[in-house]
Order: C-alpha cells, then sequence, then structure tokens
C-alpha cells in the first residue's frame, strides 16, 4: 500500500514563494528591475517619437510637394499673363501707329478742306505757304488789296471754334512785274500798284469724331413694384 504524505507537500509550497520573494526584495533584483522598467520606458518613448516625427515628416512631406505644384501652376498663369499683357502691349501699339498714321495723312487733308472753303473769291487771292506745328497754324500769301485779307481772316475766326486765336500781320508792298516781262512806261506821278502780303497765325481745332450711341435696349421695361395683374 502506497502512502503519500500531504503535509510535506503542503509546506514546500508556501516556502518556494518565499525563497523567490528573498531573491526579488534584494537591492540588486530590485536595481535591476528598475532599469528594465526605465529601458522599456524609454525604449517605448523613443517608439513613439520616431512614429510622431515620421507622420510629421509625411505629412510636411505631402505639404512641400503640394505647394511646389501650385507654385508650378502659379509660373505657368504668370508666363501666360506676360505673354497676354505683351500681346496686348503690341496690339495697342499697332492700333496707335494705325490711327497715328491715318490722323496724319487726314489732318492735312481736311485743313486745306477748311481753308480752301474760306478763301475769297478773288483772282489774285492766292496763298504761298501753310505751316502746321500741332495746334499751331501759320498761313501766308498776298492779296491785291487789304480788305479781301480782312475778308479771309472774319471767315477763319467764325468757324465755329475751328480755327481761334487768330492773328493777322499786314505787309505792303510794291507790285513787281514778273521776269521777262517788259514793263510798260507808265506816268511817273500816277500810283503805282500794289499787293497785300499777309500772315494769318491761329490754332487749329478739329472737332472730335461723334461718339456712338450705345445701343438700345429692346427688351420691354419691367412694371411697376406696385402694379398687380388683372384677370379678365
Amino acid at each position: 500500500m502506497i502512502k503519500v504524505n500531504l503535509l510535506d507537500s503542503a509546506t514546500e509550497g508556501p516556502s518556494s514563494f518565499a525563497a523567490v520573494e528573498a531573491r526579488v526584495a534584494t537591492p540588486r533584483a530590485q536595481g535591476r528591475l528598475m532599469l528594465l522598467a526605465v529601458v522599456a520606458l524609454a525604449l517605448l518613448a523613443m517608439g513613439f517619437d520616431w512614429q510622431t516625427a515620421r507622420s510629421a515628416r509625411a505629412e510636411a512631406q505631402a505639404q512641400l510637394e503640394q505647394q511646389q505644384r501650385i507654385a508650378a501652376q502659379m509660373e505657368v498663369v504668370k508666363r501666360e499673363q506676360a505673354d497676354l499683357e505683351k500681346k496686348t502691349q503690341e496690339v495697342q501699339a499697332r492700333i496707335e501707329a494705325i490711327k497715328h498714321l491715318r490722323d496724319s495723312q487726314q489732318g492735312p487733308v481736311a485743313v486745306l478742306t477748311a481753308i480752301n472753303d474760306r478763301l475769297p473769291k478773288l483772282e489774285n487771292f492766292r496763298l504761298s505757304t501753310i505751316e502746321q506745328k500741332g495746334s499751331d497754324l501759320t498761313i501766308s500769301g498776298d492779296s491785291p488789296n487789304e480788305d479781301a485779307v480782312t475778308q479771309f481772316g472774319r471767315s477763319l475766326e467764325f468757324s465755329s471754334g475751328l480755327f481761334t486765336n487768330l492773328s493777322i500781320e499786314i505787309k505792303r508792298d510794291i507790285l513787281k512785274a514778273p521776269e521777262g516781262v517788259p514793263v510798260p512806261v507808265e506816268d511817273k506821278d500816277a500810283p503805282k500798284p500794289q499787293t497785300v502780303t499777309f500772315t494769318i497765325k491761329c490754332k487749329y481745332a478739329p472737332a472730335a469724331p461723334p461718339s456712338q450711341p450705345a445701343p438700345a435696349n429692346n427688351k420691354p421695361a419691367a412694371p411697376p413694384a406696385n402694379q398687380v395683374a388683372q384677370n379678365n
């Protein structure tokens, strides 16, 4: 018959736990445990810090790439805008050149037409030079008498503002026969024929072309706010 001593088995358990507790309670063991705990916490902190830095770096890299794409798009837009402004300036310069050429071609014609319409109907009334510098106009010529010059000056002055600031300089000279034409013998006491040389200075201000009226709006006018629709 087999006999088991249960008392010895029951008393062995507490003694083994006591041995482990005694080992752990030693200062060296506690120091090792503390060191392991500190190392574990440090590793956890380092891992968390590394993961956080990695996420922040990835986010910063993504933002940097996005900003670079936006900067590249803005650079393309700036180049297109610069090209458009350059083309606009070139077109505007061409328009100004064409306008200046047209004005320079039409200006003298308009001046000559306006002056010709106001010339006296005299055979010996003639113009020698017409000089225009901007709005300043100088007309030189000669006339058989002073009245014709005065009449011509008045026709220029009363031109509805086309010719303004008018001044007339008159000089009387003895009329000389052209070269090669024989001069008849005249009485010394008889008055010699004279000619009136004149210079007229004025301002030329052509009328501006009329502006085109705005297109009429054919849309029916909206009824007043207080108008009430009536049903038949």
